[in-house]
């Protein structure tokens, strides 16, 4: 169990049968979303011969469409009898979404349509976080052991999508889009129904509100100013290692090999988890990223890209498991989906940002745009190297 958490009471006495099995299919069906959409969509519109501009902005819009539409489900989440409804209509809509792709070229239609999918599917991560979240108090369940299944999903995914575009090329990206969302509709209808969220004590209503300046808002603005630094990352590194000659299916195990390093982990992070602090793991995670984005930033070779690759496990799941984990210690359930909400949305806004100007920043610098983003990590850092050393504070 993730450390400090403990397991409430609530109206259901055991755990829903084969829950975390449930959850993790859930989580890798997400994140199999992402296995296609992150790696090889921006190739995709490269094929279309678009500018590295309208790459970035069509990146970006999805981003800011989740920022807007995530935190305000969330809320809506946590007032309904079952969240899980959510995430079914989440999946239905972005895979119509997935289908109209198949017929958008131009870059206006592309634009509408991915960003109404970034849009749709914008609640399902945040709601299955607090569906696990819950099990988690409720029942004990380890949530490094169910959420590692979103990391093996999306390595399952970008390899095969890697090896299928080598063979058929970058057209089959649409079509792949269909099948990943194919399979999150699936897993929506299976994740488990716990019901409402136990009412909040009386005790702890006059301070159920999350001021600006409490210590676990900040936490989350400095863990998100850090992850955002991965949005030139997504948006460009697929194309700049295709432009130096790596191949499709070399570019897939550029990729699986961050995501295979972030597995390891989750499966180490209960132990992790007993011998460092969930503020600690940000701050371990924010230092890695400021390292890591310097190091991308120099010439290297499929060997070595390789190697740094690994660096993610440090750059993103220190950083994602650290602030879950302080979620799980100080949120009360019945908030548990605003709060995620908050989180997605904070993660949301930063990267959107990040993307958006990622396009001019790499148009200009190229390869040496990410020293901005090690700037950036190390501007997170900073963030939460405040909140610890001012102490905590609700």
């Amino acid at each position: 169990m993730i450390a400090g958490a403990s397991v409430a009471q609530s109206p259901q006495l055991h755990s829903p049968h084969l829950f975390a099995f449930r959850c993790a299919v859930a989580y890798a069906a997400a994140l199999g979303v992402n296995g296609i959409l992150l790696p090889f969509f921006p190739v995709w519109l490269k094929s279309l011969s678009m500018s590295d501009f309208e790459v970035g902005l069509i990146l970006t819009l999805p981003i800011i469409m989740r920022v807007v539409t995530a935190p305000a489900v969330g809320l809506l989440a946590d007032r309904l009898k079952e969240r899980t409804h959510v995430l079914i209509v989440s999946a239905g809509i972005a895979l119509l979404s997935a289908i109209a792709l198949l017929w958008s070229r131009d870059f206006w239609t592309v634009l509408i349509v991915f960003g109404l999918q970034g849009a749709a599917f914008a609640p399902f991560i945040p709601i299955l976080e607090s569906v696990t979240v819950m099990g988690v108090r409720r029942w004990g369940h380890r949530y490094g052991s169910i959420r590692v299944w979103g990391s093996i999903g999306f390595v399952a995914i970008t390899l095969s999508a890697g090896a299928v575009i080598a063979r058929l090329g970058g057209g089959v990206v649409p079509l792949g889009t269909i099948i990943v969302f194919c399979f999150a509709l699936v897993s929506a209808f299976i994740a488990p129904r716990l019901g409402p969220a136990n009412a909040m004590p009386k005790s702890a209503m006059a301070r159920s509100s999350l001021p600006f300046t409490s210590s676990l808002n900040l936490l989350m603005i400095g863990c998100c100013i850090t992850q955002s630094t991965h949005g030139m990352y997504y948006a460009f590194s697929g194309i700049y290692w295709e432009s130096v000659g790596f191949s499709g299916s070399q570019i897939g195990f550029l990729w699986s090999a961050g995501v295979l390093a972030e597995i390891v982990f989750f499966f180490a992070a209960g132990s992790l988890a007993s011998r460092i602090s969930p503020v600690s793991m940000i701050l371990i995670g924010s230092s890695v990223a400021v390292l890591r984005w310097c190091l991308f930033a120099l010439p290297l070779g499929f060997e070595a890209s390789m190697l740094l690759q690994c660096s993610h496990a440090f750059s993103f799941a220190f950083l994602h498991f650290g602030m879950q984990q302080k979620i799980v210690e100080v949120v009360h359930e019945s908030r548990e989906s605003s709060v995620q909400g908050r989180f997605f949305f904070y993660n949301g806004a930063f990267l959107a940002a990040s993307t958006f100007f990622s396009g001019a920043i790499y148009h200009a610098l190229g390869q040496h745009a990410y020293f901005i983003m090690a700037a950036l990590a190390f501007l997170g850092l900073l963030v939460s190297l405040h909140v610890q050393r001012s102490g905590w504070k609700v």
